[in-house]
């Protein structure tokens, strides 16, 4: 059993269907992932809102998949979805899609380092939302180093001028929410860190409305990030090689011109 049980969930709440699937990429996360977890359904089941938690163990070397499954085992409303082979951050979100059931995905961290309740509160303003939205975080106060801060700036600033339409200043900010249906019209394919700039860009010309929530990340409490200057180096070659390449123009010949949610049509804006 996990070292801090959560209450059994109501039998009425795992008959009935999620509002929200979260799928959550975990590589090597035995220290925080129970903690993650935790917070996660406790936030969302005090809102009112039946989750669905997708947790990919990403290939892990540790305990992270023993602990996702000691919640299955306790009832709780989580699908531990298993990746023998780690191949990349976007792989495992890309692994844990297939699993999701309800009308809205969502990407979240498993650091635990954006509070489960501004989760909550991203899922509510997409609700709330009268169009089709990617409703993400913006983590505008953060408590990383200077070195961290700097790539970052940079890295949004190059994104920017490749795509001065896209209007966000933290592209690889998470948690991502969308419907279900944007994220089945997107044909998501970067298994790396490349995932996050990919959603931003095809929700773009899809024509979905990005909405931003500033957040505060704080500081990991507990495990590694996986973050390291090769994954800088990928982050912006893949930006550069994205842009230029024929990859996202073969995307945009075969993108429906609109993307149909819930009977309603949304046109795309065919944005350059």
């Amino acid at each position: 059993m996990p070292s801090i049980p959560l209450p059994s969930p109501d039998p009425q709440e795992l008959l009935a269907p999620p509002d929200i699937s979260l799928v959550m990429p975990c590589y090597n996360e035995e220290a925080i992932v129970g903690q993650t977890i935790r917070r996660t359904l406790a936030a969302f089941r005090g809102a009112g809102h039946r989750l669905q938690l997708v947790a990919v163990d990403n290939g892990s070397r540790d305990r992270t998949g023993a602990i996702i499954q000691e919640y299955v085992d306790q009832g709780q409303p989580v699908i531990h979805v298993r990746v023998e082979q780690n191949q990349g951050y976007g792989f495992g979100i890309l692994s844990g899609i297939p699993s999701c059931t309800a009308p809205w995905i969502g990407f979240i961290p498993a650091d635990s380092q954006v509070d489960a309740h501004e989760t909550v509160h991203l899922f509510e303003e997409a609700l709330a939302c009268e169009e089709p939205v990617l409703a993400k975080a913006r983590r505008r106060f953060r408590m990383d180093g200077f070195i961290r801060k700097v790539v970052s700036v940079t890295y949004n600033l190059l994104f920017r001028a490749l795509w001065p339409s896209i209007a966000s200043f933290d592209i690889n900010g998470l948690p991502k929410i969308l419907h279900r249906d944007v994220v089945r019209r997107m044909g998501l394919s970067s298994k790396d860190w490349f995932l996050d700039p990919e959603i931003m860009i095809k929700s773009h010309y899809l024509g979905v409305r990005c909405i931003e929530y500033s957040v505060f990340a704080r500081m990991r409490s507990r495990g590694l990030s996986h973050v390291n200057a090769g994954t800088c180096l990928n982050f912006f070659s893949g930006l550069i090689r994205y842009r230029f390449s024929s990859e996202l123009a073969r995307w945009r010949e075969r993108a429906p011109s609109s993307v149909v949610v819930s009977g309603e049509v949304l046109s795309g804006r065919g944005i350059e």
